[in-house]
């Protein structure tokens, strides 16, 4: 059974810095699509940041580029967010996301497909204030 739990998030100004952290179980992590997406009150669920375990290969949303930085540790089964320069629009629930499908360059050309994803964490709320 596949599992993934977030963690990391909280409440932080402007400018600041939080990292998150996904725990995932009951499947092969290093050859996984792996990706945060968040959702804000009254928007869609949109990708922010995926990776293919696999190889490392990435996916920003432009809207984070130069600030968030995905990573990952597959000794720990383990997928990060790190967010610096932390804007109010950032505000959001973020969540961990994965799938098994989305294989090599699968996984970062259709990052924004989060009805491709077929396994979400719980989600954490990340709150900026300005």
């Amino acid at each position: 059974q596949v599992q993934l739990v977030e963690s990391g998030g909280g409440s932080v100004q402007a400018g600041g810095s939080l990292r998150l952290s996904c725990a995932a179980s009951g499947y092969t992590y290093s050859s996984a699509c792996m990706g945060w997406f968040r959702e804000a009150p009254g928007k869609e669920r949109e990708g922010v940041a995926v990776s293919y375990t696999g190889d490392g290969s990435t996916y920003y949303a432009d809207s984070v580029k130069g600030r968030f930085t995905i990573s990952q540790d597959n000794a720990k089964n383990t997928l990060y967010l790190q967010m610096n320069s932390l804007k109010p629009e950032d505000t959001a629930m973020y969540y961990c996301a994965a799938d098994l499908e989305l294989v090599g360059m699968a996984c970062t050309v259709l990052a924004g497909r989060t009805d491709l994803f077929a396994y979400w964490g719980q989600g954490t709320q990340v709150t900026v204030s300005s």
